[in-house]
């Protein structure tokens, strides 16, 4: 039973990195895969690319949840939680990006995958010293608002192949409405990412 939020973290890698592929997939980027593609497998490969990232979410909940009830805390978890939640979203931010040009997205797409990259180094460069950078409630509050203002972007992605209403009025909503959680979520981002920052200059010092 302790194993169990374990198992869930590394089903969320499995899943980040299975949307990914989907989602390249869909936009003829995987050899062999893509030469057959039609619009059908197009729009399933969407399907199941989002279906893919909506349950790698939920685990990122359950995982954490379990290991607190069940006193199944380790450190094994500890280093994988993080690593799921990066390969989630940056797998979700390339696939998106592959999928097609999406200039209204691109400074918020490059604002999480900078922060992420800056922060993970940051962590490791600092380690060696001792020094660790916990983990703030805003910054879990920003994986959740990616996630969320991801799913939009996703859905909107894969609009024609939910069967979604065709209108461009509706859809135009739609994708404003994820433009904007995107941009909210980047500005939490870059927030976050400046208090790590600050707080690792501190701690190390001029060093």
């Amino acid at each position: 039973m302790k194993h169990i939020p374990n198992y869930l973290t590394a089903g969320r890698i499995l899943g980040g990195v299975l949307m990914f592929l989907f989602l390249a997939a869909a936009a003829g980027g995987v050899p062999f895969v893509s030469e057959s593609l039609t619009p059908d497998t197009q729009f399933d490969l969407e399907r199941w690319a989002l279906i893919l990232f909506v349950l790698s979410c939920i685990t990122d909940f359950f995982d954490g949840w379990l290991a607190r009830k069940l006193n199944a805390t380790s450190t094994w978890g500890v280093i994988l939680d993080p690593i799921g939640d990066k390969i989630l979203i940056c797998g979700a931010i390339l696939g998106l990006a592959a999928l097609g040009p999406q200039p209204q997205a691109a400074i918020p797409f490059a604002v999480i995958l900078f922060r992420e990259f800056a922060v993970s180094a940051l962590r490791e460069g600092a380690a060696p010293k001792g020094i660790k950078i916990p983990v703030t409630m805003l910054a879990k509050w920003k994986t959740t608002l990616q996630m969320v203002a991801i799913f939009a972007e996703l859905l909107v992605g894969s609009w024609a192949a939910w069967g979604l209403p065709a209108e461009p009025e509706i859809q135009g909503a739609a994708t404003n409405v994820a433009h904007l959680l995107l941009w909210i979520a980047a500005a939490i981002t870059f927030w976050t990412g400046a208090e790590y920052w600050h707080k690792a200059h501190v701690a190390i010092g001029d060093d």
